[in-house]
């Protein structure tokens, strides 16, 4: 910590959580105690190595610049459409209101934008999936660089051998968070030293970063066109294999291809009950890159169930309210013409295709 100071101190950190389970002396071994207290560990962790990258960057300026944030960084208001450091200090990409993506940090220079991932997870199984959404992302955004990850894990992490090839990674030693949560939940705190505020040209706000145009609900419309395009089929083959839509399907993790009607939804899947006149049908990628077809029932723009299939049968999935799922399916139920109705038929046919390219 000699070379940061108290610089940790200076983040913020929401542990009233934390603090009500130990007034309620709830066991420290409980899964309620370990969940909420390794989440906290695994926020001191990303901003320890975010203080240790910004030195690393002021010594390696080779690389390139990297994006100040945290207590580094001036707050800013929500910008939409926009590669940001909001107002909690985090560097997100949000539309509208919604939040596409975080990242814990970035490097860029001409030709390269590597973006970097401190978790203390211990298994890199989910992780491979937020890896693929966020370089898609800024693929989109930044055309002509070459993105990379630089992903930082605690040893002892499985699976790591199996993070695609643009990533490099590095491994900690084991991190122990306790006295900075004894100096958070402390009455009688000591002062805190001076905030270190290293210095370098290369050392940047994100506003250095110029991105392309993209429109998320634009692009999600397009999508949708291009994927019921082909005349003579009901699903554009050559298009998603393409390039381009793979780079959207790991970015919005599903894609809209039109909607099946209540009657014949309810053939399909008679176990589901109160189905909406149009059912929303979209094409996601699962955790083993295969595609598969998904539904959502959109009720309100406060409820949305997603309809899972697994081994031939329904499973209702309740989505989040604040998640972005709730608009595409409102904006994209709205756009839809007859031309994008879905027979049952139809789903056959699609669900032979998408195994073709298993």
């Amino acid at each position: 910590m000699e070379d940061i100071s108290d610089n940790l101190l200076y983040y913020h950190y929401n542990i009233k959580h934390l603090i009500k389970l130990e007034a309620a002396q709830v066991d420290k071994e409980s899964p309620d105690y370990l969940s909420a207290y390794h989440s906290f560990a695994g926020i001191v962790y990303e901003n320890y190595l975010y203080e240790k990258l910004l030195l690393y960057a002021k010594q390696n300026p080779r690389i390139g610049n990297f994006i100040l944030k945290g207590p580094h960084a001036h707050k800013t208001n929500t910008q939409s459409n926009a590669l940001h450091v909001n107002n909690k200090g985090q560097i997100i990409y949000k539309t509208r209101a919604i939040e596409i993506n975080e990242f814990d940090g970035l490097f860029f220079n001409d030709k390269e934008i590597i973006f970097i991932e401190m978790t203390l997870i211990k298994s890199v199984t989910n992780l491979r999936r937020r890896l693929r959404k966020k370089k898609a992302l800024l693929e989109i955004l930044f055309p002509n660089h070459n993105i990379k990850a630089l992903i930082i894990l605690n040893q002892g992490v499985s699976g790591r051998k199996r993070l695609p090839e643009y990533c490099t990674v590095w491994l900690t030693k084991s991190f122990d968070v306790s006295n900075i949560f004894n100096w958070l939940k402390s009455k009688n705190r000591r002062k805190r030293k001076p905030f270190l505020t290293p210095v370098a040209p290369n050392l940047v706000s994100a506003s250095k970063l110029q991105t392309s145009p993209f429109r998320y609900y634009n692009s999600l419309s397009w999508m949708l066109h291009k994927l019921r395009s082909n005349p003579n089929t009901v699903l554009n083959m050559n298009f998603l294999k393409s390039e381009t839509c793979t780079r959207y399907i790991d970015l919005f993790t599903k894609v809209y291809i039109g909607y099946i009607e209540k009657k014949d939804f309810e053939n399909l899947y008679p176990e589901i009950p109160d189905v909406t006149e149009k059912v929303a049908v979209a094409i996601e990628k699962n955790h083993n890159d295969i595609l598969l077809l998904t539904y959502f029932m959109q009720y309100s723009r406060k409820k949305l169930l997603n309809i899972v299939i697994e081994n031939n049968k329904a499973r209702i999935v309740k989505k989040d309210t604040k998640g972005i799922s709730i608009t595409e399916v409102f904006h994209i139920l709205r756009m839809v013409t007859p031309s994008h109705k879905i027979t049952i038929e139809d789903i056959n046919t699609i669900e032979q295709l998408l195994r073709s390219m298993d």
